[in-house]
């Protein structure tokens, strides 16, 4: 159709490409993909060590998925969502099954961003409530509410933004001054105790939900111990609150158990939103999915929600296809599997190279945070701002070298597709060996 280069200046000139000043932006044109690879126009193959944007868990052009959308295609795409389909019905029925607890009922949307807007809105309706409780090291998506929700630095241009988000403190082990000298749990039992203080501040007749990733996502992987998560639990039990757990990036095997949360099986959750593994990128779909006791409330109650391409038929099938994948291939338990030794291989390379500051994660969903010096623990780029030289001169090795990776400020991600193979695991930890010798000379300790 087009030559790379003519395709590559179409994109600038006639597209915008987000979260970035345009001039920067010069893109790798992708023409297709297959397995764990992607590969460019000029036919160089990409190991995609962050499955594009931590989503396309079963890996590019499954045939399976790939056939039940063809199949959707000519039959029917797109319904009005005031009509029901068998398809929006049996993917319902197999959330309630996949997810924990007693949710049962899913409202869908487009993405993760919807999901988490209408999880908001659902907990805010359901309690007669304003405000929502959530953290600084956090992101819920790019929309008005759940960009401000978040508190990645994305947030800062919607500002003031809605008034009724109130921030808590962030269970970060690695950084956060309440764990120096204390174990992890001693500390996230301090965290809890000033969650309950902001509580009692706010009004507990004024909280209507508190907000958290099951396992933190690109605001760094950090994940509490179960102290943390049961005390959440047991403030909303307290004062009457809704916990609603961000399963967007965290869903769908990606840690190893179905979602996030389930590493926590005392945690009833009251409300989770889903996007991404739902459909493992292949079509556009979230979900917010709410408790018996939630969905009830709704029976009588007018729940203020909705979109044009709500429960999207076409999406529906996808998302139909993609979990049975999830369940034929066994692909849970091969995240945990595979988890294991992607931790080895991490903890390898920590003994290797110095600027490696922490190794954390769960499954396929791991992160290494750089630094200037472990003892000081300076990161090797600074939140908020331009990427660092060195952290730029790793992205370069790493595309050079053949794999897609998925860096933020200091921190590299390690989010393969649960598909990964063992040689693939190792085809992508030699060509991070051969990025992080190219800056071992920035640490200064």
């Amino acid at each position: 159709m087009f030559t790379p280069a003519e395709s590559l200046q179409k994109n600038k000139d006639y597209t915008l490409v987000s979260w970035s000043a345009q001039g920067a932006w010069n893109p790798v044109i992708i023409e297709r993909g297959e397995g764990v690879y992607v590969y460019d126009a000029n036919g160089k193959r990409y190991l995609d060590w962050a499955s594009q944007l931590v989503n396309v868990n079963i890996g590019h052009s499954h045939p399976k998925v790939v056939r039940a959308i063809q199949e959707q295609a000519a039959k029917l795409c797109y319904v009005n969502p005031s009509f029901g389909t068998p398809e929006r019905g049996r993917l319902g029925e197999l959330l309630a099954e996949v997810t924990p607890g007693d949710l049962t009922k899913s409202l869908f949307s487009n993405g993760g961003t919807d999901a988490v807007e209408n999880a908001m809105k659902a907990a805010r309706l359901y309690t007669g409530r304003q405000k929502i409780l959530t953290r600084y090291n956090s992101y819920h998506g790019g929309t008005f509410a759940s960009a401000v929700a978040g508190g990645d630095p994305r947030r800062l241009a919607n500002e003031p933004g809605v008034p009724w988000i109130v921030r808590m403190p962030d269970p970060y082990f690695y950084r956060n001054p309440v764990y120096r000298g204390r174990t992890q749990e001693e500390g996230d039992a301090i965290i809890v105790e000033m969650v309950e203080d902001i509580v009692v501040r706010e009004g507990p007749e004024n909280c209507a939900a508190i907000m958290v990733e099951g396992y933190s996502g690109s605001s760094g992987i950090m994940q509490p111990t179960a102290v943390y998560f049961e005390g959440l639990r047991a403030i909303c039990d307290k004062y009457g609150i809704v916990l609603i757990i961000d399963e967007v990036m965290s869903g769908f095997g990606r840690t190893g158990e179905w979602f996030g949360i389930d590493h926590y099986p005392n945690v009833k959750v009251d409300i989770m939103a889903v996007a991404k593994g739902i459909t493992a990128g292949y079509v556009p779909l979230g979900a917010t999915i709410v408790s018996e006791q939630i969905a009830a409330h709704f029976d009588k109650h007018v729940l203020w929600a909705g979109l044009t391409y709500s429960s999207h038929t076409l999406a529906m099938a996808a998302g139909i296809a993609t979990i049975e994948v999830y369940r034929e291939e066994n692909l849970i338990e091969r995240a945990r599997e595979m988890g294991k030794k992607l931790r080895k291989g991490l903890t390898d390379l920590a003994e290797k190279h110095p600027v490696i500051g922490e190794v954390r994660g769960a499954g396929l969903h791991q992160a290494l945070e750089l630094v200037k010096n472990r003892e000081t623990r300076e990161p090797l780029s600074a939140w908020n701002q331009a990427q660092s030289e060195p952290m730029m001169k790793v992205n370069k090795a790493a595309r050079e070298g053949g794999i897609n990776l998925f860096t933020r400020w200091n921190m590299i991600f390690n989010t393969p597709p649960l598909t990964i193979t063992d040689e693939q695991l190792e085809e992508g930890l030699t060509v991070l060996d051969n990025a992080l010798s190219l800056i071992d000379g920035y640490y200064e300790g």
